[in-house]
């Protein structure tokens, strides 16, 4: 396999290390993988494999990306803007701002982002006895399918909510932890209540356009992803279907954005080093919380890392149906690591054991275990 990079990087040193971790992570059955560093060496960009199955181009080193979950982290850092504008307070009553919706008046802000609400997960909830309680149609599980069939349709986000609060709680406000995508778009509803204005507007006035993000979209229901990018598949038995084109309402700011390793580093590195938010919100961002996950811990929209050296690493990574994205940093925002991979999904996630091989290659490489 050969490697591709940027103008840039032809003029840094060189990583043999990085170049061989990219090339094993496309040898586990990736079809494509791009990553970006930052550290005291400066920077380093290159990509292996191939932007569509078949083809000979490389993913483009810096090509667009649906980058999955970490909208989460955008989300949490737009709410947290809107608290040191003074919207609203970090524990207050989500209820108390967001009316029309039944949400249980002990559910704080801080809990949505920390994903402490006990809020019914809307793309589906699997409880410790194994018992699986499904929501939405979703690419993954006994669904697929359907989801395939249906990936143009628009979810409009107070649906999504709605399905979600009509169920039973997974447990009481700020008793336990659990993952749920409906406490994002919760938030999402929460800033367009308060601002009067769109989640995408937001995201452009206090993040996207002050970074100068100009590859970075909130997409809304679009399918479109704009060039250059490395496609994404799905498989259902024995046929592959190109899946780069989408609706990502389905799953809304749980995880639609798109993106690209260079704007996800300037946007990590902003954040941790304090550009985005106050040094005491910030602080209560990377705070971490038990999740009952090994050497990993939750903040605010972001995952707080314990690697095997003792270090911490603040991080959020994401799926979105054949597309991947990593995002890692030091808690300064001075070394980081920005990654995004193209795949062939499924309704198993077959390639779900080696995108965690693959996050823990780069993580060991990079970050030194």
């Amino acid at each position: 396999m050969s490697i591709a990079f940027s103008d840039h990087d032809k003029t840094t040193a060189e990583r043999p290390g990085l170049r061989e971790a990219i090339e094993m992570i496309v040898g586990s059955g990736f079809v494509g993988v791009s990553l970006r560093v930052h550290d005291e060496r400066g920077e380093w960009a290159g990509s292996a494999g191939a932007a569509e199955l078949g083809g000979a181009a490389k993913p483009p080193v810096d090509g667009h990306h649906r980058i999955g979950s970490n909208t989460k982290t955008f989300t949490a850092t737009l709410v947290l803007r809107l608290v040191a504008e003074g919207r609203f307070g970090l524990d207050d009553p989500v209820a108390k701002h967001l009316t029309g919706y039944e949400v249980d008046e002990r559910i704080t802000v801080r809990m949505l982002l920390q994903h402490t609400s006990g809020v019914f997960n809307f793309t589906g909830e699997v409880y410790p006895d194994g018992t699986i309680a499904p929501g939405i149609p979703i690419p993954y599980g006994t669904t697929g399918q359907e989801w395939l069939d249906g990936r143009f349709k628009t979810y409009r986000p107070e649906d999504l909510v709605r399905l979600a609060l009509a169920r039973p709680a997974r447990f009481e406000p700020g008793t336990g932890w659990s993952y749920s995508n409906t406490n994002y778009v919760l938030a999402r509803l929460l800033v367009e209540k308060v601002t009067g204005r769109s989640y995408a507007d937001e995201m452009r006035r206090l993040i996207i356009g002050p970074l100068g993000l100009s590859g970075t979209v909130v997409p809304d229901a679009s399918p479109e992803l704009p060039e250059p990018y490395a496609h994404a598949y799905y498989r259902h038995g024995d046929v592959t279907v190109d899946v780069t084109r989408q609706n990502p309402s389905w799953i809304s700011t749980g995880g639609d954005m798109i993106s690209t390793t260079r704007d996800l580093h300037t946007f990590i590195s902003a954040l941790l080093g304090g550009e985005l938010l106050p040094a005491p919100l910030l602080a209560q961002m990377c705070a971490p919380h038990p999740t009952g996950i090994p050497n990993m811990d939750y903040g605010l929209g972001v995952f707080v890392v314990t690697t095997d050296g003792g270090g911490t690493l603040i991080s959020h990574n994401g799926a979105a149906v054949g597309h991947a994205a990593l995002m890692y940093s030091t808690p300064d925002g001075r070394k980081t690591l920005t990654a995004t991979l193209n795949c062939v999904d499924d309704a198993g996630l077959s390639i779900g054991a080696a995108f965690l091989t693959a996050q823990q290659r780069l993580v060991d490489e990079f970050f030194g275990g």
